[in-house]
């Protein structure tokens, strides 16, 4: 029977992205509405979700009548790479680097971060997977068959 490493690479990358997300948006402070944060950490990697600046929050003061302007928090924070974060990235470094360019590049547009690392990052991943799966597979057949260049 043929190991086929497409599917099992594929999913190695998906479950790994998948806990991640899950993780980061678990513990993502965003939607406390005592404490908006306009940027989102994906593992250790800040995402902005205002690149250009252009939305405001601002409330009532506690105090008086009066508007105040909020002031976003957690601009900088210390975020230790976990082994998930550490494994997804040396696994598919390639995928990693593209989704980051192509998200600070769309930045400069205006796009959150957020809305263009995650779908990058996604087809990044299972493209390069499944990339490295097919090479796999073609390397193993040739070896089994005796079919050398």
């Amino acid at each position: 029977m043929r190991m086929r490493w497409r599917p099992i690479l594929c999913l190695w990358g998906m479950t790994l992205f998948g806990l991640l997300t899950y993780g980061s948006f678990r513990m993502d402070s965003s939607n406390d509405p005592r404490h908006p944060n306009r940027y989102f950490w994906w593992g250790s990697v800040r995402l902005d979700s205002d690149p250009l600046t252009k939305r405001r929050v601002e409330k009532p003061c506690v105090d008086s009548d009066e508007v105040c302007t909020f002031n976003f928090g957690n601009e900088y924070a210390w975020v230790d790479p976990g082994l998930m974060e550490r494994a997804l990235t040396f696994s598919a470094f390639p995928a990693f680097f593209l989704a980051i360019s192509v998200a600070h590049g769309l930045a400069h547009l205006g796009v959150s971060e957020l809305r263009s690392f995650i779908p990058a990052i996604f087809l990044g991943t299972l493209t390069w997977f499944y990339a490295v799966g097919r090479l796999l597979d073609r390397w193993r057949f040739r070896r089994s068959t005796g079919k050398h260049p």
